[in-house]
């Protein structure tokens, strides 16, 4: 592990919740204008792509996967294990900042294997679109919109690249097969 590797640990900041967006922004600008390159090296706000069918329309949202958390990669702690104040002022006083993971002066660093789970998390949902609701086959729902409204089904099958279902509802007393949308049922 090189010197520079030592430096490179990530940390988990608290924030203020709605504002993740806002606070990763804020240190990611200031970054560059008061140049802290040396100092941090990045900022990371948790996020997936979720989609959901509302009335016949796909709509995408973006999901944060830790609300009121950013994770920072710093150098924050110097080879006698002192905090780096540099470091430490920029991210603490950064409005919308309430304070690190760890004891309140003593952060504590993320385990790699951590950080790399939460890394390909990330880069794994940058690509795809995930359903906002999920179902199972096999789960129990009502049908809340439609000629089936308020009966009950079961699912037998899933289409999330079209945000279909296959309920099997019970009619005249004979299973039937029904296409419906997401949106046309909730749980039970």
């Amino acid at each position: 592990m090189t010197e520079e590797d030592k430096r490179r640990q990530w940390y988990v900041v608290h924030v203020l919740s709605g504002q993740e967006q806002k606070v990763h922004d804020n240190l990611v600008k200031r970054m560059k204008t008061e140049e802290m390159g040396d100092y941090v090296y990045d900022v990371v706000l948790p996020t997936e792509r979720v989609s959901e069918i509302k009335r016949g329309k796909k709509t995408e949202t973006t999901r944060k996967f830790f609300p009121g958390y950013l994770i920072v990669n710093m150098w924050l702690f110097d080879d006698d294990k002192q905090l780096v104040g540099k470091t430490w002022y920029f991210v603490r006083d950064t409005p919308g900042v309430i304070g690190f993971a760890g004891t309140k002066d003593r952060p504590i660093a993320m385990r790699p294997q951590e950080v790399e789970g939460i890394l390909a998390q990330v880069r794994g949902s940058e690509d795809q679109v995930k359903p906002k609701i999920t179902f199972a086959v096999g789960e129990v729902v009502k049908v809340a919109d439609g000629p089936f409204q308020n009966q009950s089904g079961v699912v037998e099958e899933i289409d999330p690249v079209r945000g279909k279902l296959r309920v099997s509802v019970s009619i005249f007393g004979r299973n039937t097969l029904v296409d419906l949308e997401y949106w046309q049922v909730e749980r039970s």
